[in-house]
């Protein structure tokens, strides 16, 4: 689904469809936050970072998280069959660790009503913690990612 108007979350932060215009900026987000965990786990591929963020926008369902008019992160939610895959949730360094991720994601199930969402998180990542936290379990795993599921909510 994707969303044509902002949708306003807590102080002043909206979300918006991501254009290409906001694809390089997003890009390098996506490097400042995955790169020392991709490194980690030897998985650090600037070509191939730039290719999963070029698939993210061919989905259509990519939005910018802004605050004030400024861009502070992104997310991904691609509607499925049985429930949304949830992707590309990066946001600024800066501002982790504050309650952003869980209203992004509050308001990620308020746009999917009654859905159950999926995510795949790297493995070791300290992102499993934060996603336990969202009411996600362990669904599945993958040569280098952690399936993880929400189930619908009524």
């Amino acid at each position: 689904m994707m969303v044509a108007e902002p949708i306003t979350l807590p102080d002043n932060i909206v979300f918006r469809p991501a254009t290409r215009a906001d694809f390089e900026a997003l890009l390098d987000l996506s490097v400042r936050v995955m790169r020392p965990h991709l490194e980690r786990v030897g998985r650090w591929d600037p070509p191939r970072r730039r290719a999963r963020m070029e698939a993210a926008f061919a989905g259509g369902g990519l939005q910018v998280i802004e605050d004030r008019g400024q861009a502070i992160g992104c997310i991904g939610l691609e509607p499925g069959a049985d429930s949304v895959t949830l992707h590309s949730l990066y946001l600024e360094p800066a501002l982790q660790g504050r309650g952003l991720g869980a209203a992004v994601v509050a308001q990620a199930l308020a746009l999917h009503p009654g859905r159950g969402l999926a995510i795949e998180v790297l493995k070791d990542s300290p992102a499993r913690r934060f996603w336990e936290r969202q009411g996600f379990v362990l669904v599945g795993e993958q040569p280098f990612d952690w399936v993880m599921a929400r189930p619908p909510t009524d």
